[in-house]
Order: C-alpha cells, then sequence, then structure tokens
C-alpha cells in the first residue's frame, strides 16, 4: 500500500528516513538487501541479484538457477523484468507517530509487508467485526 505522507511528520522524507536509511547501511535489515539493487527473488523469498545470476549462469551455465527462479519466466520462456528493491522504514509498533529511532528500522517492501501482515489481518478481523454488529444492529431495527 502507497505511504500517505500527509500522516507522517513534515521531516519524514528530509531527515528521519534519511537517517535510518544510513544507519542501517542503505539495506534491509531483514533480509539485507541493497537499496537500487535489480534481481530476483526465489520461491523461498531469497534475493538473487542480476549480477550474481549473470556471473553464475556464465560460470555455471543456463541450468543454474532453473529450479529457484522458474517463476522469473513467462510462459514462453522469456525472462521477465527484474524488480528493484526500494526500502522503506517500518514502525515496529505500527504506530506511525511513534518515531523514535528505536522503533523504526529500514526494510525492503517485501519484508515490511511481511512484518506489517499479521497487524493488517487483525485490523481487517476487528473492524469486519464491528461491521458485523452493525449490520447486525440494522436488521434488528427494520424487523
Amino acid at each position: 500500500m502507497p505511504c500517505n505522507y500527509r500522516l507522517y511528520p513534515k521531516n519524514w522524507k528530509s531527515e528521519i528516513r534519511q537517517a535510518i536509511l544510513a544507519r542501517d547501511n542503505n539495506c534491509c535489515k531483514v533480509c539485507k538487501v541493497p537499496n537500487g539493487t535489480h534481481g530476483y527473488r526465489g520461491k523461498d523469498g531469497k534475493f538473487y541479484s542480476s549480477e550474481l545470476i549473470m556471473n553464475a549462469l556464465e560460470d555455471n551455465g543456463y541450468d543454474y538457477f532453473s529450479h529457484e527462479l522458474s517463476h522469473c519466466y513467462d510462459k514462453k520462456g522469456n525472462p521477465t523484468k527484474p524488480m528493484k528493491i526500494v526500502l522503506t522504514v517500518m514502525h515496529l509498533d505500527h504506530d506511525i507517530n511513534n518515531n523514535d529511532y528505536d522503533n523504526l528500522k529500514a526494510a525492503c517492501q517485501r519484508c515490511h509487508n511481511k512484518y506489517d501482515r499479521q497487524h493488517r489481518n487483525e485490523t481487517r478481523k476487528r473492524r469486519s467485526g464491528q461491521l458485523a454488529l452493525f449490520n447486525f444492529i440494522q436488521i434488528g431495527q427494520m424487523m
């Protein structure tokens, strides 16, 4: 989901985000992939940079990554476009108002989304419960 920067402090992009990325060596703190790297993710989530793949293919032949990266080819067998890693900054407590540097960590989009998945699911369940209660009350009032 895109970031709504209106909810963040004015210095989020210019200071806070930059400081966290610098502190975390411009790499995802979960999977260790550097910001801006091009490549592919294997089925297990491991990241293979385009440079690593090209070197391995030259050294070991074209079947070297066939199992791990088979999903990176279209139905005709042509390679798909590599992804570019774009680092985000995640709030460890999921509170966008808590911008203490100990609460922030650099993460690629995959790792950030994975970290937030349980929180999002709990929020959805809580909201759907409220909607179910609201619908139940409306139906009861109609009778």
